[in-house]
């Protein structure tokens, strides 16, 4: 698998791409199947659907993997919390995490095996993803999944956490430690269902000043990760913490690919981290409105990342109203750019 060698550092035929959200409301194809399955979380929990949409990029785009199609919140749902999907204000927890007790209801075991209709996802699209193509798994970072978990929604302040892991950090500790212990399994099963790589996304790593990204949001990702990598070695895991271009000098941990998201520039991910891991990104997602400036972009990162470790991505999710063709193209001259 051509995804697959890349994460490992390997010698490829061209640069491997792949998109952040490719399975979305973009594609006509998604938004007829998401209308048949109802709302977001049914089509999510329903195994079949949620199988096709995971390939339709891979046949529509022809990108090099495929990402499981899922929702990064079904863990603290599973766990015991209250998830609906509201139009125009997106997810909601009806129950916030407020005290201890709320904590010690929520099961790490049981979420783990509720979880099951997504491995059953997983085996549906490893039966009929093309061989040579990768499938991705995936979960929401431990920092970026008590965020919700304790404001109840999205945040554009994130005052409440950010009051509760300045007020009272063994409590938001006790948190971020009891969700770690949810995502080893869930991305256990993930592997052993067929995953061929997981990714780790730290959405909302941003929020952070420096020290409290290296006390609350790091330690816990990279605790993810080393257990994943000493548990299956040969399986590639890479890390997306959006937003902290000015922490790159203390990266450290046991990962392959380390996610690069648009707003760091990629010559500095290059200097800073280049040599220790794998490089993913990072096109802007808006260059995808315009073709012209989609060459420009793939020339620029291309250039700079010219015989080093690279996979290509955006540098973050793609928009709902990209032009499809533009999608196509993009996939198209990256491949056609890098190779040889």
């Amino acid at each position: 698998m051509i995804f697959i060698d890349a994460c490992l550092g390997k010698k490829t035929p061209y640069t491997p791409v792949w998109m952040m959200r490719q399975a979305g409301r973009y594609l006509p194809e998604y938004m007829k199947v998401r209308s048949q399955a109802g709302d977001f979380l049914t089509l999510c929990k329903d195994s079949e659907k949620a199988c096709e949409v995971t390939l339709q990029p891979v046949d529509i785009l022809g990108v090099d993997a495929a990402i499981l199609f899922s929702d990064i919140l079904v863990v603290p749902m599973e766990m015991g919390m209250d998830l609906r999907f509201e139009k125009g204000e997106g997810p909601i927890f009806d129950n916030p995490l407020t005290n201890q007790a709320q904590l010690d209801a929520l099961h790490v075991e049981k979420a783990a095996h509720n979880l099951e209709y997504v491995y059953e996802t997983i085996r549906l699209i490893r039966a009929q993803l093309d061989q040579e193509k990768a499938l991705i798994g995936f979960c929401g970072a431990p920092w970026t999944l008590a965020t919700y978990m304790i404001e109840g929604k999205g945040t554009k302040t994130y005052a409440q956490c950010k009051k509760v892991l300045y007020k009272d950090p063994e409590f938001m500790h006790a948190i971020l430690r009891k969700v770690t212990e949810a995502l080893k399994l869930y991305m256990s099963r993930q592997i052993e269902a067929g995953v061929n790589a997981v990714q780790v996304f730290d959405s909302w790593a941003a929020a952070l000043e420096e020290s409290a990204f290296f006390e609350f949001s790091w330690p816990y990702m990279k605790e993810l990760s080393a257990y994943l990598k000493a548990k299956y070695p040969q399986i590639p895991v890479i890390l997306f913490p959006k937003g902290i271009s000015g922490y790159l000098d203390k990266i450290d941990g046991e990962f392959d690919v380390f996610g690069v998201d648009w707003s760091t520039p990629i010559e500095l991910a290059k200097e800073k981290l280049g040599h220790k891991y794998v490089l993913q990104g990072n096109m802007e997602p808006t260059r995808l409105y315009d073709k012209a400036a989609i060459d420009t972009g793939i020339e620029h990162i291309a250039n700079v990342m010219q015989n080093e470790r690279h996979i290509f991505n955006l540098g973050h999710g793609i928009l709902p109203d990209i032009p499809v063709e533009n999608a196509k193209y993009f996939i198209r001259r990256v491949q056609e750019r890098t190779k040889g």
